[in-house]
């Protein structure tokens, strides 16, 4: 396959070519400098004698441009083309990003290998395929690395791209043959995305981020990254702007899924996080840097008060229960009786702990949205607490299960009080 002229071109937005054919919506010309979807990147947009280039797809060893409408003009006539130059630089910056991202990966991740590239642009909806506002203006690498990326592995990537966006590194490409780009030492292939590309006798484009300017301009160092690649990519880092990384995912085993934007999206991703931290700090009354220590202390508090909250809830079931009459059931000795302000699984493991010690059934009924009841057996008890709640949702409605020992069951049709009642009258 040969490069695109786009890639080998990419500031070219603008040029007139002759048609070669025209079928309906589909149009091919001579030469195009419009991008061709591939490799994860989309194809450009723009506009082709007066009719708008609504996708731009390679077709054997030609680019096919689709049109909103069938053109008026035919093959053999000379037509004004301009690519959307937003999108075009946007897929640039990206592109170019995403290099840089996989050149400070090599900085802090091990065993690394490359998994796999996309670019989702707001401009990609479609009536036929909608890209969520979530999705729109995003790009994700996928790693394939044995570094598990936890939170500082993913700051320490986001802050090394940045640097390297700061340090104004020169990108330079150069088309060579398969075999003498496979010569040589440090080059990335992407097979994934550029399946197709690498077959016998194809060229090949590599993409170089150098190394950084030093005082005296001259490059220092091994080159940031190094790789076979299709797109278009901007000619200095510094042109990406800031690469703000928005998540991590795990598509695979071995594989970490970063998604990032640059430019508007991710600052205002930026400014939306730096604004929730500065109101987390004036919450809770400290600096920004001192707000996760802060927020560590809470959460300690909190835990604790929800302990103690336990216990007395504990406490208070426990004196609840010393409050029921025991009612003799089958020659065993039951106690029934209601609670406020809990729910099933607040009361179970008191409940659990009473039967046998107390009596040798506890049932506890109380209300949480519908009506709930609970009931344990003790170890010497010959009643099964499943069959007791089944005998209650078989009288009330509702539903519910569990073991011999303990049971519960809930969404019953009558009050609290009512369970009880009947569990007094069939004593």
């Amino acid at each position: 396959m040969t490069v695109q002229r786009a890639a080998v071109e990419p500031y070219t937005t603008s040029f007139e070519a002759t048609v070669e054919r025209v079928d309906g919506r589909d149009v091919v010309l001579e030469e195009t400098y419009f991008y061709a979807e591939s490799g994860g990147q989309p194809g450009d947009r723009g506009r082709m004698g007066g009719r708008a280039v609504v996708d731009v797809q390679v077709d054997g060893d030609v680019v096919v441009h689709t049109l909103d409408e069938p053109p008026t003009f035919g093959a053999g006539r000379s037509v004004l083309c301009r690519v959307d130059r937003r999108r075009r630089m946007y897929c640039m910056r990206a592109h170019t990003a995403s290099h840089v991202l996989y050149g400070a990966a090599r900085t802090c991740m091990d065993d690394l290998g490359y998994g796999g590239f996309d670019i989702r642009a707001a401009a990609d909806r479609s009536s036929a395929e909608a890209v969520a506002e979530s999705d729109a203006d995003r790009v994700r690498v996928d790693f394939v690395t044995s570094t598990a990326v936890d939170d500082d592995v993913l700051v320490t990537l986001e802050r090394r791209a940045n640097q390297a966006v700061w340090e104004s590194r020169d990108v330079t490409w150069e088309t060579l043959s398969v075999d003498a780009a496979r010569e040589r030492e440090g080059i990335v292939f992407n097979e994934k995305t550029e399946e197709g590309v690498f077959g016998e006798d194809a060229e090949v484009r590599v993409v170089t981020v150098g190394g950084a300017e030093v005082a005296a301009g001259e490059p220092s160092g091994r080159p940031f990254d190094v790789a076979a690649c299709g797109g278009t990519h901007v000619r200095n880092t510094r042109e990406i702007g800031p690469i703000t990384v928005l998540g991590r995912s795990n598509p695979g085993e071995g594989m970490t899924r970063v998604e990032f934007a640059v430019g508007p999206r991710g600052i205002e991703r930026r400014g939306s996080e730096k604004t929730a931290l500065l109101a987390a700090g004036r919450e809770l009354d400290v600096a920004p840097a001192a707000v996760p220590e802060a927020v560590s202390r809470l959460t300690d508090e909190v835990a604790a008060l929800r302990e103690e909250a336990a216990d007395a809830q504990r406490r208070a079931l426990e004196a609840r229960l010393s409050e029921f009459p025991v009612v003799e059931r089958d020659g065993e000795r039951w106690l029934v009786g209601t609670v406020e302000g809990v729910d099933a699984n607040d009361v179970e493991p008191v409940v659990r702990e009473a039967a046998g010690e107390r009596a040798a059934v506890v049932v506890l009924v109380g209300q949480a949205g519908s009506t709930f009841v609970v009931a344990a057996a003790g170890a010497a008890a010959s009643v099964d607490a499943g069959e007791v709640v089944g005998r209650v949702t078989d009288e009330f409605g509702g539903g519910g299960g569990g073991s011999p020992k303990f049971a519960q069951g809930g969404g019953l049709s009558v009050d609290p009080t009512g369970v009880v009642e009947w569990f007094r009258d069939a004593a």
